[in-house]
């Protein structure tokens, strides 16, 4: 049983249905052929598709690129990467197959839901924190830090003096009486 899937941008997908380990036509030692398998194209048509308003104005969020940095690469999970059967214990193709496509129609859309119902929120909450953060740092702990370090002046020439005048000929002198220890290590 085949099945014809048209896509978003009208290319054709077939999907095998069939379950090929109830028959024998793999008795020659072939593999499987995969049960479905996208176009290059598509992939690459995407990469292609970009808005000339996007390459020019820096301004303008990336629609295609939303990971620029790799900072979730950690969350590209496939269903082999949860779900694996060993070659000596094996469901049925059809059981491998829905199992797939339901692992993978329920995640897109069970992120997609939370997404609606979260996202917003806690992008304008994301965005309060790091105005406030931004404006308590530009208006607060940068003057109050000059300040301080315009005060301190005298306190960082005491603390230069000090450590030029008793640690550092303690440290020096220290250091030269410890050179001339050796250690040997022999094995018995």
């Amino acid at each position: 049983m085949n099945t014809m899937i048209k896509g978003e941008d009208s290319n054709e997908v077939e999907i095998n249905l069939e379950d090929s380990s109830d028959s024998d036509q793999f008795d020659n030692g072939e593999e499987p052929e995969t049960l479905w398998r996208a176009d290059r194209s598509v992939e690459e048509d995407e990469d292609i598709h970009t808005s000339t308003l996007v390459e020019v104005s820096d301004t303008k969020p990336l629609i295609n690129v939303r990971d620029p940095r790799g900072i979730n690469d950690c969350l590209k999970v496939t269903f082999e990467d949860v779900i694996a059967e060993p070659v000596s214990v094996r469901s049925g193709d059809r059981v491998w197959f829905w199992s797939n496509a339901l692992f993978e129609v329920s995640r897109v859309w069970i992120y997609r839901i939370v997404t609606v119902l979260l996202a917003i929120p806690i992008s304008i909450i994301s965005g309060l924190l790091f105005a406030i953060l931004s404006c308590f740092h530009i208006w607060f702990v940068g003057p109050c830090s000059h300040c301080i370090l315009i005060g301190a002046r005298w306190l960082q020439s005491l603390w230069s003096i000090v450590l030029g005048i008793i640690v550092r000929p303690f440290l020096t002198s220290a250091g030269r009486c410890c050179g001339g220890f050796s250690v040997h290590l022999a094995k018995e």
